[in-house]
């Protein structure tokens, strides 16, 4: 069983318009609702994939009743082991301009988790890693919620014996860097932020070096840059793509966790999160992946190995 946590859980939304025009109105040509949250979009992914998931976090109020009956919905769906919290969850809202084929992202906040709630949440947790193979940490805190909440969560995994997936960005992402995950997987911007150099490989090192075991940075329509103990590895797709890339890199996530899972090498682990990552971009649906783009774009993926990491 695989594990994903997801503090702040979230219903998407996403309008689909013909142009976005700052100060007008607009008649939405399409809409879907969809459970989200990071790890939730990363459970989604791993289910299709074959594996048994289960989603653990935050849901509460009337939005969360919602996504909670949109996840029992799905017709492979992971296991729900949300908790119940007094606050409503939040929405998300990604409109579509058909014409440029630009996403805006509207985010609310989420809940204020009390201590109580917190430390009904670390119950859950605990016993379910008990039957985990691995677990990811996703996504933004919610208010209330300590800043170092992942690196506790991280080390509560590692005394477990739990490979440990940390996607999370800004202060919470270098204290949970530090409790020494197995895997963090930051894109530009958070590296960026993280270490201060903008040269990719030069960013990837530096986080390594700030305690986790490996690192997969994503390039965005680059593809994706692994350092690890046993080498670096850059992985592309075989054409860039125009698209949506709304939930392409928990795709990527899932990519990543499931061959960790499965005991795939590196280039394996890095052809699978590089080709779910391009065929959820191509998706109409933000946040979808079409299987049979993904089986199509797999063999085509290209994944160089540099020199050892050091």
């Amino acid at each position: 069983m695989i594990l994903t946590v997801t503090l702040n859980t979230a219903l998407d939304l996403t309008y689909s318009v013909p142009a976005l025009v700052p100060h007008t109105s607009h008649r939405v040509g399409e809409m879907s609702e969809r459970p989200g949250g990071k790890g939730v979009n990363v459970a989604r992914v791993l289910r299709l994939l074959g594996h048994d998931t289960v989603v653990t976090g935050f849901a509460g109020g009337a939005t969360g009743a919602v996504l909670r009956d949109l996840l029992a919905a799905l017709p492979h769906r992971p296991a729900d082991a949300l908790v119940e919290v007094a606050g409503s969850t939040r929405r998300t809202v990604a409109v579509v301009d058909r014409a440029t084929g630009d996403t805006t992202q509207l985010n609310e906040p989420g809940p204020h988790i009390g201590p109580d709630e917190w430390d009904t949440f670390l119950r859950t947790y605990r016993e379910l890693l008990d039957g985990a193979d691995a677990v990811a940490l996703c996504g933004s805190l919610p208010p209330g919620i300590h800043v170092g909440a992942y690196a506790d969560l991280v080390r509560i995994a590692r005394s477990a014996g739990v490979p440990a997936l940390l996607d999370t960005s800004g202060e919470p992402l270098r204290r949970g860097i530090a409790a020494r995950p197995d895997l963090v997987k930051p894109n530009a911007d958070e590296l960026a932020q993280l270490t201060g150099a903008r040269e990719p490989l030069r960013a990837t090192r530096d986080a390594r070096r700030r305690g986790a075991h490996s690192v997969v940075a994503s390039l965005g329509a680059d593809g994706l840059l692994a350092v690890t103990p046993d080498g670096i590895w850059r992985a592309a797709p075989p054409a860039p793509v125009r698209g949506n890339p709304t939930g392409a890199g928990d795709s990527a996530v899932a990519g990543l966790l499931s061959g960790l899972a499965e005991g795939l090498e590196w280039p394996g682990r890095l052809a699978r999160a590089v080709s779910l990552a391009t065929a959820t971009v191509l998706a109409p649906t933000a946040g979808e992946f079409d299987p049979t783009v993904y089986e199509e774009l797999l063999p085509r993926v290209t994944v160089e190995r540099h020199s050892p990491a050091t």
